[in-house]
């Protein structure tokens, strides 16, 4: 008690009328509360550490990807030239043709001489038994080839055609990538050029439409004006944007067509398609399509190798010969002395073996059927075919021609364009023509060469199909 009277006085003395234990629990909150602080600033640093090196790592990988990319630069004479060598659908076909030229090897085997050694090696109690099918030896050797079988020389000429059939699948293969790849590059050259000219369009806009706010703040246009002046230049960014984005698919497609990773990019060197000899009338072209058809050589190809399968089957009862030669080198302990009059260590034979059917069965009967529905199929495609590429042919050349002469008149209208621009300009110099009209007919010129570049592709595209149905595209371009 005298403890806290003497307390209390001390604190009255000082002027405060607050509890001590008020304070002391005052201070302890303070405390608390800066821990508190320090630990979510520990954590707060601990977060943007943990940003800091997720940001670090994507710039490491970003980097890391930019430097494994490459960009090839090519002409259209190289990137054929790579996509006859590297483009993978022309390897899966390759490997096609291979593997059947192989099927034509092993069908011939039979008529290869084959030698085969062992040993019928055995110790003999009484009589000697066979071996395998022959008597025992110390070494065996023996020989054969097949001499005549004329049912297996029909499978082997139809392995021929079917071969000869895959060689014309490769050749299309390679003809369509050709066609696809040499459009893919002058599409990406086309973009090119476009994002160029529209760089070009969007500075006289820009131009445009910094004058047409000073004719506004000086009073002598309409607000709206300096509105659509800016709605203009934001079209041509957004119009930039887009074929940007396209100019980098094509690379990017470019590049995976000539067999290069998808990181990489293929930039195609400028330069517009060369000269080509095409047909000069409907009736050329269409001859050509079907003298030049890949599909029909290879449907006829298909059509004689049935015909030599049906020839298999009707050769089921032809007779078939071996030549078979064996030798044995024979030892004593097989009891040879003790069942035969004589005793001979070295034995050998060449002779033939005769196989005559007299019932070949069903089977063959079945196969020449077979042989026989499938040939008419394949004649009824082939007409079919045959008159599907005549007139696609035909089609191919209108095109060409009326994209020829969207063409010519593109150009005529880019002429008319560029003459008045240049009339403007003189004019501009005099003093007689505001810099907006010039401007103008400088953003009007830009559209006239997009929609003449926008012409002249199609007339390539239209050019490289003629050339690809009529079978042309590898000599023309190579």
């Amino acid at each position: 008690m005298l403890r806290n009277r003497t307390y209390g006085r001390t604190h009255r003395k000082r002027g405060t009328r607050k509890r001590p234990g008020k304070a002391r629990i005052g201070i302890s909150r303070q405390l608390r509360f800066a821990k508190l602080g320090q630990t979510q600033t520990g954590r707060t640093s601990v977060a943007r550490y943990d940003k800091a090196m997720k940001f670090v790592a994507a710039l490491f990988c970003i980097s890391a990807i930019q430097l494994h990319a490459e960009i090839h630069e090519f002409t259209l004479r190289q990137t054929i030239e790579r996509a006859i060598k590297g483009n993978p659908e022309i390897k899966m076909v390759r490997y096609d043709e291979l593997r059947a030229a192989e099927n034509v090897q092993q069908l011939r085997d039979p008529f290869s001489p084959k030698l085969v050694v062992g040993s019928g090696l055995a110790w003999s109690s009484g009589m000697p038994l066979s071996i395998a099918g022959s008597a025992p030896a110390v070494l065996m050797a023996q020989a054969v080839q097949t001499f005549y079988n004329r049912p297996l020389s029909f499978q082997v000429a139809a392995a021929r055609e079917t071969a000869r059939a895959a060689g014309f699948d490769t050749a299309a293969r390679r003809d369509q990538t050709v066609f696809e790849v040499a459009t893919l590059h002058l599409a990406a050259a086309r973009a090119a050029r476009i994002a160029s000219l529209i760089r070009q369009q969007l500075e006289s806009l820009n131009n445009i439409a910094s004058a047409v706010r000073a004719r506004v703040q000086e009073g002598r246009e309409l607000p709206i004006e300096a509105r659509a002046a800016d709605f203009r230049s934001a079209q041509a960014k957004q119009r930039l944007r887009a074929i940007e984005a396209e100019a980098g698919q094509n690379e990017t497609a470019l590049a995976l067509a000539l067999g290069f990773p998808p990181e990489d990019r293929v930039h195609p060197v400028d330069q517009d398609l060369p000269k080509l000899d095409l047909p000069s009338s409907e009736n050329e072209a269409a001859t050509e399509a079907t003298d030049n058809s890949k599909a029909l050589r290879r449907l006829e190809a298909t059509l004689q190798s049935k015909q030599l399968e049906a020839n298999s089957a009707k050769a089921a009862r032809y007779p078939k010969i071996e030549l078979v030669s064996q030798y044995a080198l024979a030892a004593k302990f097989n009891n040879y002395e003790d069942f035969f009059r004589k005793f001979q260590r070295h034995n050998g034979q060449v002779g033939m073996s005769f196989q005559v059917p007299l019932f070949a069965g069903a089977a063959a009967k079945s196969q020449l059927t077979s042989a026989e529905l499938e040939m008419s199929r394949l004649r009824v495609e082939i007409n079919a075919t045959r008159d599907r590429i005549s007139a696609d042919a035909r089609r191919s050349f209108q095109n060409y021609q009326t994209a020829l002469a969207a063409r010519d008149v593109a150009r005529m209208d880019l002429d008319i364009t560029r003459e008045r621009l240049s009339v403007a300009l003189a004019q501009f110099e005099e003093g007689r023509t505001p810099l907006r009209q010039v401007e103008e007919l400088r953003s009007a010129e830009a559209e006239k060469w997009l929609a003449f570049y926008d012409a002249q592709a199609t007339s390539d595209r239209a050019e490289l199909e003629m050339l690809r149905q009529t079978g042309t595209i590898m000599a023309a371009l190579q």
